[in-house]
């Protein structure tokens, strides 16, 4: 069984605050084959606090070279992507022949693409006597669904990443090893402290999230409530 006893926090796996765990349950043999931490609040505000510290050099970082970082965590899992297609055929129940191509394949592609459209988009431009100036928000918090995990998940942080936000991550706790390989692939290629967090848990960790963090996340929630407090709410923007 995969026992996964860490958070990802600042570029460093951590313990969780919390003593809590959570099964992750095979789509098909029905059998538990991992734990993941139940992340509490403070993990998240831990987590929300390192991404607010990142942000200010990871915004400034030049285009170009958060487009690398986009290529290589791109890169990284198309290394893996027998062992992920694997893990997200056990989550989500995808047979093997599909879940490479669909599963891993359109995250792959979506890191790619946003490197890609970081030298297409137009980032300033003369509207009459003005000009428009297109810069990063902040810290994104994204809360992602059980299906299409991964590419849920890639189409949130990629085009925050490559506009120059900073991340925190809350996978679906019913599909979040493939979030691990993730967060193991960016720690790989050296994206910077901050930059990208992981904490796994339930709604209730969410409950009372930094008023500074754009929150994107399904509506509803994904198989259940949302945050008890309702105050995160879904920002068309990153």
């Amino acid at each position: 069984m995969d026992v996964r006893d860490k958070v990802y926090i600042n570029g460093q796996w951590v313990a969780s605050s919390g003593s809590g765990t959570l099964d992750v349950v095979d789509s098909t043999s029905e059998e538990v084959i991992a734990t993941i931490p139940e992340g509490t609040a403070d993990d998240v505000d831990r987590a929300v606090q390192a991404a607010a510290a990142a942000f200010p050099a990871w915004s400034a970082t030049a285009r170009d070279e958060r487009a690398k970082f986009l290529n290589r965590i791109s890169e990284g899992l198309a290394a893996r992507t027998d062992e992920i297609a694997a893990t997200i055929s056990h989550e989500v129940g995808m047979p093997m022949s599909l879940s490479g191509m669909i599963q891993v394949g359109l995250p792959i592609g979506a890191f790619a693409e946003a490197a890609q459209h970081i030298s297409d988009f137009v980032w300033e431009e003369e509207v009459g006597n003005s000009l428009v100036v297109r810069e990063p928000v902040g810290v994104v918090g994204a809360i992602t669904p059980w299906n299409y995990p991964l590419y849920q998940i890639a189409l949130k942080v990629a085009p925050a990443l490559a506009a120059g936000c900073t991340v925190v991550l809350k996978p679906s706790e019913v599909a979040p090893l493939n979030a691990f390989a993730l967060a193991e692939v960016i720690d790989e290629v050296g994206l910077p402290p901050g930059v990208f967090n992981l904490v796994t848990g339930s709604a209730r960790s969410w409950a009372r999230p930094s008023p500074r963090t754009r929150w994107l996340m399904p509506s509803p929630s994904p198989g259940r409530q949302g945050p008890a407090s309702g105050s995160c709410r879904s920002q068309p923007r990153t």
